[in-house]
């Protein structure tokens, strides 16, 4: 039988308490390094700035199990150990993230007047961006409190108990935002049925990716539920199986159904914070509405990508003052 050196250390200096797999950690290290490159060139092939959250979640995954391999090969650093532990806690949060961030956009290109149940499409995502940061802020203090060597056992229990509220906190606004989407898919029914088919590939994908995000959840608090006490983390399958595997398959499901590939071009783009100052004050001296220009691709004539979003061309319903034409 072979040996475990991350068993194999004094019980003082001991922080696993199984043995783990290190080529289960190295498969994920890779897969993970791969989806965060092919992430990265598709922010930069279709010019979609705000993908570089989608970009941060699979790096953090990535850089999780480096870390993981590292504490398996130097089983007495704790620094090696809290950090795979902190960011394997942590890390889908971003991907929740951005899914609010490209439902903002969705509800700008796809509806009539950029607005669903009165809230401007921008700040939609600013809203729901800002609850994901506070879950965020929740969960990494409570996973700080319950990580490092010779803590006793009330404060580790502590911070459990904080990441767990951030847990719920996190997956109360997903079943409201599930309910927000509904009612999206219910509006772009409604105003514009010949574009519903191609808001629809991508809100099923965002579906898909939050059920997986909640098997994640589900699954954390029930690990967690019973303190200390719980024997799951003693078994690295449950974790592979109900957490990395879920959040491998909502990084490669973006990969995918990339959100830059069904909304191209800059004309897809919220406008900027300038662009929206200067038409209200534009508008308030009595100044024409401004016009977006086309973005249609220049060069070459290629085959027309059968998921690609169309611009709008109901010339008579404007967005902050911005008519778009085809």
């Amino acid at each position: 039988m072979g040996s475990c050196p991350a068993i194999e250390v004094t019980e003082k200096d001991r922080l696993w308490n199984f043995c783990p797999n290190i080529g289960a950690a190295y498969f994920l290290a890779i897969i993970f390094a791969l989806t965060t490159c092919a992430h990265v060139a598709q922010a930069i092939i279709y010019r979609k700035g705000y993908c570089w959250v989608i970009s941060v979640s699979a790096l953090w995954q990535t850089i999780c199990y480096i870390l993981r391999i590292m504490s398996i090969k130097h089983p007495a650093s704790m620094g090696y150990y809290s950090g795979w532990f902190i960011l394997i806690l942590t890390a889908p949060l971003w991907t929740n993230a951005f899914v609010y961030m490209v439902m903002g956009r969705m509800v700008y290109n796809f509806t009539s007047g950029a607005k669903l149940l009165g809230i401007k499409a921008w700040r939609f995502t600013l809203y729901f961006v800002l609850l994901d940061i506070l879950a965020f802020i929740i969960q990494a203090g409570g996973a700080s409190i319950a990580s490092g060597q010779d803590k006793p056992q009330h404060t580790i229990l502590l911070g459990l108990h904080v990441y767990m509220g951030g847990v719920g906190f996190q997956q109360f606004f997903i079943f409201v935002f599930l309910y927000i989407a509904f009612r999206f898919h219910q509006q772009v029914k409604r105003e514009r049925p010949n574009r519903l088919s191609q808001a629809l590939i991508l809100l099923y994908t965002e579906y898909a990716v939050l059920v997986l995000i909640t098997i994640r959840i589900i699954f954390r608090l029930i690990e967690y539920a019973s303190g200390l006490d719980s024997s799951i983390p003693n078994h690295e399958a449950y974790q592979y199986i109900f957490d990395s595997l879920p959040m491998l398959f909502a990084l490669i499901l973006f990969n995918v159904i990339h959100p830059g590939r069904i909304m191209p071009g800059k004309q897809s783009d919220f406008p900027s914070r300038k662009e929206r100052k200067n038409y209200f004050t534009g508008n308030a001296s009595g100044s024409s509405l401004q016009v977006l220009p086309s973005t249609q691709p220049s060069g070459p004539a290629s085959m027309p990508d059968p998921y690609a979003f169309q611009p709008k061309t109901d010339h008579a319903v404007t967005n902050y003052g911005y008519v778009r034409q085809s």
